[in-house]
């Protein structure tokens, strides 16, 4: 099917809490870093859930149970209930389930969340490659798993097991900074065995399916802080989605981001659900977002004017997405992005 190339974030004249009915929201990054609440998340979620907006969980972290999940969320000050929680461990394993026999034994890399996943569809999680697994599942076990777990996953993919990946991000934040993901770990069953894992979680259709069935959302927006999986995420789901700037993504990746990276709108935090989005219009050779015009010249973008910081990143957005068409824009927005801050 074919689809158009996004040129400028989207406007939007309602509150995006008003606008879509249900907000999926990723977790590390956005709401929470290193297992606390990011600053304006905790009252921004609170007033978008009472003027009707129903609020998901969804992350890509395999870790930890939905309970738990839920249970942080809430003592954060976000009262959450288990069932608004999705993890890639349940997409990883509802695809597992769909591919081995009712009852199979599942060899697990990775922490509680997935087996308690897995259990769920009604598979036995093991330790052993020599436990007879119809599968092996991998996802982020946290910064203590033994190296000894990534031995046993490579014994049983190099005897034809099918592997199973919950994600692949490469990196996760952290209270003290970025962080080795899963992606990471992927990575040294791939280089020991030559196998290429199926994989659940964001960016892959897996995860947008478990989202939807879970959640029954009917106008969803995706809220979230990287591009290869948050807003790849909802460009392969077909929905819309809102990149807030407390996480991975810096003004840089955004105005080189390839179209399946361009999100419909942008903020700086999850304040951005509360109002509605300002429009990106046209204005001569170049583009203009509140008090700032952006121009494509031949080496960078050239920045003019003031006001809100965010708007100007919106105006330089649409000057580099329309310069790169559908690829990755080459132009220098360094200095452009240096006066505003971000």
């Amino acid at each position: 099917m074919s689809r158009s190339v996004r040129r400028r974030p989207e406007s939007s004249g309602q509150a995006l809490s008003e606008a879509y009915d249900t907000a999926l929201l990723d977790l590390d990054g956005v709401v929470y870093a290193g297992g606390s609440a990011i600053v304006h998340a905790v009252e921004s979620l609170a007033t978008a859930r009472a003027g009707g907006m129903h609020l998901a969980y969804v992350t890509n972290n395999a870790l930890r149970t939905p309970d738990v999940v839920a249970a942080h969320l809430t003592e954060l000050g976000i009262p959450t209930g288990a069932d608004d929680v999705i993890t890639s461990a349940q997409a990883v394993a509802r695809l597992i389930s769909e591919q081995v026999p009712a009852g199979a034994r599942v060899l697990v890399i990775g922490g509680e969340g997935l087996r308690v996943a897995l259990r769920e569809r009604g598979l036995e999680p093991v330790e052993s490659a020599d436990d007879d697994p119809a599968a092996v599942a991998q996802g982020y076990g946290g910064p203590d798993l033994p190296w000894g777990r990534f031995a046993e996953a490579s014994y049983a993919v190099a005897r034809g097991v099918p592997w199973f990946a919950s994600n692949t991000d490469l990196t996760i934040p952290s209270g003290r900074g970025i962080a080795p993901g899963n992606g990471a770990a992927v990575e040294v069953v791939r280089i020991a065995t030559g196998a290429e894992p199926q994989v659940a979680g964001k960016p892959l259709p897996p995860m947008h399916r478990e989202t939807i069935l879970r959640t029954g959302a009917e106008r969803p927006l995706v809220v979230g802080d990287r591009l290869d999986t948050d807003i790849e995420g909802a460009y392969h789901g077909e929905v819309d989605s809102l990149l807030v700037l407390t996480g991975v993504t810096d003004g840089a990746q955004l105005l080189a981001a390839p179209p399946q990276h361009r999100p419909t709108y942008v903020d700086r935090d999850l304040r951005g659900l509360l109002t509605g989005q300002p429009e990106v219009t046209a204005e001569g050779d170049g583009f203009r977002c509140g008090g700032w015009t952006v121009t494509a010249g031949a080496e960078r973008l050239e920045l003019e004017g003031d006001g809100d910081a965010l708007d100007g990143l919106r105006a330089l957005c649409a000057a580099a997405w329309t310069a790169a068409g559908e690829g990755s824009c080459g132009l220098d927005g360094g200095k452009a992005l240096a006066r505003l801050g971000l």
